[in-house]
């Protein structure tokens, strides 16, 4: 998917702040992460957000690091980052195949947005727009070479 802009990671955020206090703490971010197949500790989540709660600049600025960490740097990255980048597009389209049929509906989209909790109809109209724009071939899903050229051309 492409990176969100700051509306929407707000909007994110006040989703995952279950509580309302204006932070995300460990908990909450660990819920989320569970929700989308992502299995860690406590610990170790703190040690990689280095805290143990987020405001929303922190929260911003974490996503902006999982986003370089998964896309690679686009301004000159080297055959490590570029392997690196393969494989982290490849469990990122794992992520969206969910009947690992080798291709991404816009239903499948829709089930991974929804279990984050940012689904709604205009997203979905976006959806279909999305992957009519990617779908070279014309048959209505995204297989890996497509996903591949969606995730860079908006990285």
């Amino acid at each position: 998917m492409s990176p969100l802009n700051t509306n929407d990671l707000h909007r994110i955020f006040e989703k995952i702040d279950q509580n309302g206090d204006g932070f995300v703490s460990l908990d909450e971010l660990k819920r989320v992460l569970e929700r989308i197949g992502v299995q860690t500790s406590l610990d170790e989540l703190e040690l990689l957000v280095g805290k143990s709660s987020l405001d929303l600049l922190d929260f911003v600025c974490f996503y902006d690091t999982i986003m370089k960490a998964n896309l690679g740097d686009q301004r000159g990255p080297s055959k490590e980052v570029g392997n690196d980048m393969e494989s982290d597009l490849t469990q990122a389209f794992k992520v969206y195949d969910l009947n690992g049929d080798g291709v991404i509906s816009c239903e499948e989209i829709q089930n991974v947005l929804s279990q984050l909790g940012m689904w709604n109809e205009h997203k979905g109209r976006n959806c279909k727009s999305m992957i009519d724009l990617y779908d070279t071939n014309s048959d209505g899903v995204l297989d890996f070479e497509e996903f591949k050229k969606m995730v860079v051309n908006n990285s």
